[in-house]
């Protein structure tokens, strides 16, 4: 799934299955310690595959904490993205020297619950979503938007530190080949790094196989000029 639309250079580890909930650090399990089964069992498989994806990359294991708004706080020249819905975890791991964000989503394979589309969507993505539909009817296009605007903020937070909504940034879909496709994001606020570079926009990939959807977006290091 994600591996198939990610770049190389990034590790990739999912599961559909849950892990034992031994598997988590003392200062993490103190986080769901009074929370649903659901919620720990997500919130353990994911740091699970997120360990595995961090040692193909040789980097020590490590406690991976929420931090602001639940991010997941990598360690020291690490980035990352983590994802999870209903039979599906999974996480992206890349080294800083080669990858300044990562974002990944996924989705169950089907539509939005009633409402949901006017709330996150724009005008003109609503507009594309009415031809999308009418063109590919075997793709849930609005689950895909809804997909790709999470991969969008993924990307973005870790980047700027700064919340982003829906309605903050345009995104185009397009299909490819089979069930595959890209997509474009258009930022409608200003944006700039922590270091102060601005940013405009991301472009990502989706999918959608095995009754899920699946989108990601991987941001390099920029190679330096001669």
């Amino acid at each position: 799934m994600l591996k198939t639309i990610l770049p190389e250079g990034l590790s990739v580890v999912e599961t559909r299955a849950d892990v034992p909930e031994s598997t988590l650090y003392a200062e993490e399990a103190a986080v769901v310690a009074r929370a649903v089964h659901k919620r720990r069992a997500e919130f353990t498989a994911v740091r699970h595959c997120a360990r595995q994806a961090m040692a193909e990359l040789g980097v020590a294991p490590a406690p991976l904490l929420p931090g602001e708004r639940g991010a997941p706080r990598w360690p020291d020249g690490v980035t990352g993205s983590m994802t999870h819905c209903d039979g599906y975890r999974a996480a992206v791991v890349g080294l800083a020297s080669r990858f300044r964000s990562v974002g990944v989503d996924a989705e169950p394979h089907d539509t939005l619950p009633e409402g949901v589309l006017g709330t996150i969507a724009l005008p003109s993505e609503r507009e594309r979503h009415t031809a999308l539909r009418r063109d590919r009817p075997d793709v849930h296009w609005d689950r895909l938007l809804f997909s790709a605007k999470e991969s969008v903020y993924k990307t973005w937070f870790p980047l700027t530190g700064r919340w982003l909504d829906f309605e903050e940034a345009d995104i185009t879909l397009a299909p490819g080949t089979g069930h595959t496709g890209t997509f474009t994001a258009r930022l409608l606020v200003p944006g700039h790094t922590t270091s102060g570079d601005p940013l405009t926009g991301f472009e990502g990939r989706w999918m959608v196989a095995e009754g899920l959807v699946c989108t990601a977006i991987a941001l390099p290091v920029p190679v330096p000029r001669p």
